[in-house]
């Protein structure tokens, strides 16, 4: 299973009790861009915080091991940067799902309990040299889940608030329908990323999902919902279109400094 659909599941296993998320600036995300301090960040995790995690997590500390062995040097991305997607990108450790928990909810901790400090500077700074390389161009991306979420929010603003990794397959392709029993089909998203970047040169799955993974700190306006009650075709429950503002938020861009 990827980490898309294993995480995706994860949200799904709440829906015994039909819980609605929000869809909102996810205000107390470690959204960190690193803009201005990004020499400072990379002298920290290389002297103290990628040991310091790797001895803490031995599960980390064998995905990280497992990465380096597996992956090798690209001219785009450094070395630490294609181990962190690689590391992310493998389900099997569900590090994705620990990273992802501590990114949406520890902002106002960030500085003193968050453990993944080193992959997420690492994810970040891939993105947003993979960014660069697009020259401004932005994706469209397609994001499955068995989630249900609020519905009053069109014409509204709203992040992710985390690493949300969805595909460049339409929802309408034989290829997304083929995910539809692990990634489901209760909510799902049609998003304009300019800041999200292909990973899946990258990626443990390689280009088997087409994976395009936009970050915590992006913002988004909702343009458009549909529903199947009022439109039988749609391929999920509730679509929700996303474009993106072109405008990251980064409440805690730099604290750590």
């Amino acid at each position: 299973m990827s980490v898309w659909a294993a995480f995706l599941l994860m949200f799904g296993a709440s829906m015994v009790t039909a819980k609605v998320y929000p869809l909102d600036m996810a205000d107390n995300s470690v959204d960190d861009m690193y803009e201005g301090c990004e020499d400072k960040m990379s002298e920290k995790v290389e002297k103290e915080f990628l040991e310091n995690e790797k001895n803490k997590n031995k599960i980390f500390r064998a995905a990280w091991n497992e990465a380096e062995m597996t992956t090798s040097l690209t001219t785009i991305l450094s070395r630490a940067e294609v181990v962190a997607i690689y590391v992310y990108t493998n389900a099997l450790t569900k590090i994705y799902s620990d990273l992802n928990k501590e990114v949406r909810e520890l902002g106002t901790e960030y500085k003193k309990r968050f453990n993944y400090h080193s992959l997420h500077f690492f994810l970040t700074s891939a993105l947003k040299k993979l960014d660069k390389k697009k020259k401004g161009k932005c994706y469209t991306a397609y994001r499955r889940t068995t989630a249900s979420f609020s519905q009053d929010v069109l014409n509204k603003e709203m992040r992710f608030g985390y690493f949300a990794s969805s595909s460049q397959y339409p929802l309408e392709s034989s290829q997304s329908k083929e995910l539809e029993k692990d990634f489901g089909n209760k909510s799902c998203f049609v998003i304009e990323t300019c800041f999200g970047a292909d990973i899946s040169p990258y990626s443990k799955f390689e280009k088997a999902e087409a994976e395009i993974l936009i970050p915590p700190y992006e913002v988004f306006k909702v343009t458009n919902i549909e529903t199947r009650a009022k439109k039988q075709e749609l391929p999920c429950e509730v679509v929700y279109t996303l474009k993106s503002t072109e405008k990251p938020f980064s409440k805690y861009n730099c604290a750590l400094f």
